[in-house]
């Protein structure tokens, strides 16, 4: 509380900033965040508690931090936060051109392959971040969960009440797919190549006999994949991207297998 309580006044008077030991408690939360002693935002029940304050200490780090000049071997980076480090002692794998800042947090068993992982993000136990995959700031993903290759799962920072892309446990989310603007994607949800979804995004479940309607949120063990739905313009009519969820994954198969089995099973590429 008596971090939060800091933050909070630093966020109202910026003039605080230059106060040294003000400084030192806002790096004090992201030593946090990066050890995973706090989060951005945590399960509570069914529901996901976002920590504003959190949110508003990742803000304020960026301008008391000077720029500085990093060097990892043969390349340069030229700023303010510093890279991830002691990856063994994580029991973190990192594949070269992988890059995790401080702030981040990576937990036992994640695997990053060549990737990105941004200030703020939650990265659980067993999660592979696959290649040119990014996690963005403050984003949070679950034990087990598979990012295919080329995903984008968006950050926040601001609005400060905003909340994050939400990846639950032992999800998949095939190649090339963009998650962005807090959408929430189930546990053991599998999501086909190309799946776009933002907080506008129609996910339409079709697996009844009428459609069901989703914004923001994705059930667990869905099976979604792209398609498109007819919208009218002053133009005439068009095809806008959606979501479809086209069934949902056997809660008997083995999670590991199902993940690509369940998109197989119902026809769809990886």
């Amino acid at each position: 509380m008596q971090l939060k309580d800091t933050v909070e006044k630093a966020w109202d008077n910026r003039e605080l900033l230059k106060d040294k030991a003000i400084q030192e408690v806002i790096r004090e939360v992201v030593e946090k965040l990066d050890k995973g002693h706090i989060r951005v935002a945590q399960p509570d029940g069914e529901n996901w508690v976002v920590n504003e304050w959190v949110k508003k200490a990742v803000i304020l780090y960026f301008p008391i931090q000077q720029m500085e000049t990093l060097e990892v071997g043969p390349f340069e980076f030229h700023d303010k936060i510093a890279l991830k480090k002691n990856y063994k002692e994580l029991g973190v794998r990192v594949v070269p051109h992988a890059i995790a800042r401080h702030g981040s947090y990576l937990a036992k068993g994640v695997i990053m392959m060549p990737s990105y992982v941004n200030i703020g993000a939650y990265v659980d136990e067993g999660t592979m971040v696959d290649t040119w995959a990014t996690v963005g700031s403050c984003a949070q993903v679950g034990k087990n969960v598979h990012l295919s290759g080329g995903v984008g799962i968006g950050g926040v920072l601001e609005p400060v009440q905003a909340a994050p892309v939400i990846i639950e446990d032992n999800a998949f989310v095939g190649s090339r797919c963009i998650i962005v603007e807090g959408v929430r994607v189930g546990k053991e949800a599998v999501l086909g190549a190309n799946v776009v979804l933002t907080a506008s995004s129609k996910i339409i479940d079709v697996t009844g006999t009428s459609p069901v309607e989703y914004k923001g949120f994705v059930p667990p063990r869905s099976v979604v994949i792209p398609g498109t739905i007819p919208k009218k313009f002053a133009a005439g009519e068009y095809q806008v991207p959606c979501a479809l969820i086209i069934g949902k994954r056997k809660e008997t198969t083995d999670k590991k297998t199902s993940l690509n089995d369940a998109l197989r099973e119902n026809g769809v590429s990886v």
